[in-house]
């Protein structure tokens, strides 16, 4: 019976030696659920102004995609809204704007207007003068 109790002895201590390697590996990964957190932490440090939250960039869509995203924006922020457009699509933001006052919130008023010239680099490398606009409308 001594050598029966010897080898069950043995292979218990063999036994929690095997397990161990399995604890080591669930620390390894601990770090990387830490690493998560600081990812969400680098989004929270950019926070939208109300002015930002706003704004409407005009480009190659239909009209009338544009002035749903206006009403939209309107719906959540409804003191003001800034439609914004550059190059070709200038005309197609005082479209938006002018459809916008004239059909859909006709108690919007155009406080300001800002004209501007950007640079943009080209793909060749060039620097190239784009103009800029900026309508503000208000409720009024």
């Amino acid at each position: 019976m001594s050598k029966e109790s010897k080898s069950a002895e043995t292979k218990k201590a063999k036994e929690p030696k095997a397990k161990e390697p399995k604890a080591e590996k669930v620390k390894a990964e601990e770090p990387k659920a830490e690493k998560a957190p600081k990812k969400e932490e680098k989004k929270a440090e950019a926070p939208k102004t109300r002015r930002d939250e706003s704004v409407v960039f005009v480009g190659s869509k239909p009209l009338m995609s544009y002035i749903t995203a206006c009403v939209t924006q309107l719906n959540r922020n409804p003191e003001e809204l800034v439609i914004k457009a550059r190059g070709r699509a200038i005309s197609r933001a005082v479209d938006v704007a002018e459809v916008l006052r004239n059909r859909f919130m006709t108690d919007l008023v155009v406080s300001e207007i800002e004209i501007s010239t950007e640079q943009v680099k080209t793909a060749e490398g060039n620097v190239a003068n784009v103009s800029a606009m900026e309508i503000t409308l208000v409720r009024g």
